[in-house]
């Protein structure tokens, strides 16, 4: 379950109801979760506790639809993807490995993007797209000024700055859907100490390894 509490047609949120409409159809979103890309749907009914909230994150989903944006659409999708991929989102990720294909973006291109660095599918400008998408994402916006020569050389300064802005964006989503544990990012840390089979025996031997020799003699 998600950590926050969520909101569904209750809320009465007039930016909100369309969208529901769209995704759940005539179901309440809480009480009868699920949409058609298998997701729970909980990113939504979650950002519904705060309208504003959900108004604003609509807006941006438009903003990078716009027929208005001078980015190529498989740019922008490869940035989306990898920004979920390199933030361990599972949920940005995998639904923008379909929006991938609805840009046309190929099965071994999308396959690759996890692998990208190796991959030989993909050409100069995508490959610094994805080189980018790791400086905003792995290394907080320090690009080396190699991969931005290569942006410069083919794109205007209007598709970097679209490219820059959607691609921080879908960050700060896998960021915020990890924190909260929303849709598939709504997973138990892994992380953690592994019990040893014994552990009298497995203290035994930790301490004759912090031992040093002389005191063992």
């Amino acid at each position: 379950m998600p950590r926050l509490k969520q909101a569904g047609r209750e809320a009465q949120n007039p930016f909100a109801e369309p969208i529901f409409n769209m995704l759940f159809e005539d179901r309440d979103p809480v009480k009868q979760p699920g949409t058609a890309t298998g997701t729970p749907g909980n990113w939504w009914t979650v950002f519904n506790i705060v309208p504003d909230a959900f108004k604003h994150t609509t807006q941006g989903f438009q903003f990078y639809r716009s027929p208005e944006r001078k980015i190529d659409p498989k740019l922008r999708e490869l940035g989306q993807t990898r920004a979920g991929f390199a933030a361990g989102s599972q949920f940005v990720f995998s639904q923008h490995c379909k929006a991938c294909r609805d840009v046309g973006l190929t099965e071994e291109q999308i396959t690759a993007i996890p692998s990208w660095a190796v991959a030989s599918c993909f050409s100069d400008i995508e490959r610094a797209v994805l080189a980018y998408t790791d400086a905003l994402v792995l290394q907080h916006g320090r690009v080396p000024d190699g991969v931005f020569a290569v942006l410069k050389e083919h794109l205007s300064d209007e598709e970097i700055l679209e490219l820059t802005y959607v691609t921080a964006t879908y960050m700060m989503h896998a960021v915020m859907s990890r924190a909260l544990r929303l849709e598939y990012d709504d997973v138990e840390e892994r992380v953690a100490e592994i019990p040893a089979p014994n552990e009298a025996a497995n203290a035994d031997v930790m301490a004759m390894v912090d031992t040093p020799k002389k005191d063992q003699d």
